[in-house]
């Protein structure tokens, strides 16, 4: 068996990436990707490996050079057109060295794991396309296969329809090919092709007509599971350099997004924390149903948004902002306390003391098991300090620890007294036991405690974080028309302020949702708590602290877990946790969480 790797395109989608050398040149992790998959052919034991070069052609065989003398005998063809071809005449140029072996063909901008050399080489098929089901990162090729892996219909990308994703595959571009099927199907129908279609298509096209006039020997082999990713512009370069990062940096590879994880549809994500029994898909379905209003119309201002938000929480227009998510809000409040003295209750959500650089953090730090703390500790360790503002995360993140509403109240008055303020983030209180009554959006709540703000996070607890929707309110009037001054004046889109529209319809829905994961989440509890490894601490929040004692400190665990594609957050890395092997985990769904069980017993 022979290898052939197309590398005669431009890359123009690059960009400066590919000025001065050829697309298969780019590096992703320092590894160029020529190199890489050199040195993965080099271990089939393969007869020669045939590179098709054009743009910097030169430049990639200086590159080569000799390093792998010995190791692999590499030929050259040389593609002189290939600013005015495609590769159906990269290929038509290996026509001969096509038909002379058993041939692997693959294109030059891939990267993949071994794993799937030894799939496709080890198979029993002659013929054989690497395929792997559609994902909306994918483009190009499909194909349709049936359920013998019979290759029904090529795709290309002209004739895709989303409305039928559900069935396609997308082809990874690494075929095997027998010498038989080259000189009797493949080049036959090559030179015909491109004789009446000239040399600026595809290869693929030619298999497309293949499939359509007669029955093929080519086959699908699905790669499920399987890593791989097709690098045509410096998104691709960057998710594949997370994807194929090494074990010491790939955490920090997929931390630092932030989000955005759809693009990773094998990951999944116990970091981020959403509610999983809602929306409805009826509420997803009135959504899709205006998606061309929305998206093509200007959304409201804050009038109406602040409108809107009395209406979806009950409480007075005039009482609250809306904002870009919560972090919007954070932000704006957290400006105006940028030099005071605020009172902050360790360990906690992150974003809250980034954005008080300037401020003086007075912190408090639970000594009691499982980060535990209630109001009469916190006015007892405030006591002797003067404070500006008292911060609390009710529940707490990411301990879960939950202070009830009436001793929240006490700790207000007690605040208001001492001339301090005290914020309330209120993000995950409905998922407490008996939430309904817990919340502080009130009205009379509001009015009788004036030094009292809240803060809660829409896309938290109604599983909608694509929208970025939080708000803000307090009876403190003149904050709210200083934050609505300082937002901008398009703050939120319009999938957003309709979705704020609507929702009233879907309250039922959403009750039903929240005792559904408190029932969720007592499961996963003693579940997790049958992992001898973890201690589970209590929560009345959507997620679990869990503190490592045996076997792996906390980045040991969430390395060996993101081996599996699951994303857990490592609370080592928290101010006030580095002593202890503390990690988070999300509660999904039911099918999520006993995914998870599975791996942690199995680790």
């Amino acid at each position: 068996m022979q290898a052939i790797i197309l590398a005669a395109g431009m890359g123009r989608r690059l960009g400066d990436l590919t000025k001065g050398h050829t697309k298969c040149m780019v590096e992703v992790n320092g590894t160029a990707l020529i190199d890489r998959v050199i040195t993965q052919l080099s271990k089939l034991g393969l007869s020669r490996l045939i590179l098709v070069v054009g743009y910097r052609g030169e430049r990639l065989k200086e590159h080569i050079g000799n390093r792998y003398d010995g190791v692999i005998d590499i030929e050259y063809i040389d593609n002189p057109i290939y600013d005015k071809t495609n590769n159906i005449y990269s290929l038509a140029l290996a026509k001969e060295k096509l038909c002379e072996d058993d041939t692997l063909l693959l294109e030059s901008d891939l990267i993949f794991d071994d794993r799937m050399l030894e799939m496709i080489v080890s198979h029993p098929d002659p013929n054989l396309a690497l395929v792997a089901k559609y994902e909306s990162w994918m483009d190009g090729t499909m194909v349709t296969i049936d359920a013998d892996r019979n290759i029904l219909n090529f795709i290309p990308k002209q004739a895709f329809r989303y409305e039928d994703a559900d069935i396609y595959y997308k082809t990874v571009n690494i075929y095997k090919f027998s010498r038989e099927f080259s000189r009797d199907e493949y080049v036959p129908f090559l030179d015909a092709y491109s004789k009446v279609m000239g040399n600026n298509e595809y290869y693929e096209q030619v298999l497309r007509v293949i499939t359509m006039l007669h029955d093929s020997s080519l086959k699908a082999l699905p790669v499920d599971g399987e890593k791989w990713y097709e690098i045509d512009d410096i998104q691709d370069l960057d998710i594949a350099s997370a994807i194929f990062s090494h074990d010491e940096v790939r955490y920090q590879e997929y931390h630092k997004r932030y989000g955005g994880y759809w693009r990773f549809p094998s990951l999944l994500d116990y970091c981020y924390l959403v509610n999983p029994f809602f929306p409805p898909k009826r509420l997803v379905d009135e959504m899709k149903a205006n998606f061309t209003t929305l998206l093509t119309q200007y959304p409201s201002g804050q009038n109406v948004n602040s409108l809107l938000a009395a209406k979806y929480f009950g409480i007075r227009q005039e009482y609250v902002i809306v904002g870009n998510g919560a972090a919007e809000l954070i932000k704006s409040f957290a400006e105006s306390h940028a030099h005071e003295r605020i009172g902050v209750i360790y360990p906690t959500f992150d974003e809250y003391p980034n954005r008080l650089p300037g401020a003086e953090i007075v912190p408090f730090i639970s000594t009691k098991p499982d980060f535990r703390y209630d109001a009469d500790d916190l006015m007892e360790h405030f006591a002797d300090k003067r404070l500006d503002l008292l911060l609390l995360i009710n529940p707490d993140n990411p301990s879960g620890n939950f202070i009830p509403v009436a001793d929240v109240l006490r700790l207000a008055a007690w605040c208001r007294e001492r001339g301090c303020a005290l914020l309330v983030d209120e993000s995950f209180v409905d998922f407490t036991d008996d939430s309904a009554g817990n919340t502080l959006l009130r009205n009379t709540t509001l009015a009788e405690n004036p030094n009292l703000s809240v803060m809660k996070s829409i896309s938290k607890s109604y599983g909608v974080p694509g929208l970025r929707l939080g708000v803000f309110a307090t009876s403190d009037t003149a904050t709210i028309v200083r934050m609505k001054k300082d937002v901008a004046i398009w703050n939120i889109n319009s999938f957003a302020e309709f979705y704020m529209q609507i929702f009233g319809k879907y309250e039922a829905d959403y009750a039903k949702a929240c005792r559904k994961f408190i029932a969720e989440r007592e499961r996963f509890y003693g579940l997790l708590r049958e992992i001898p490894y973890l201690h589970v601490m209590p929560s009345q929040a959507n997620y679990f602290l869990c503190e490592i004692t045996s076997r792996f400190t906390s980045t040991e665990l969430t390395r060996v877990l993101l081996d599996h594609d699951v994303f857990v957050s490592n609370c080592a890395r928290k101010k006030n946790m580095s002593a202890r092997n503390l990690v988070r985990l999300a509660v999904r769904s039911t099918q999520d969480n006993d995914r998870l069980i599975s791996i942690l017993k199995s680790i």
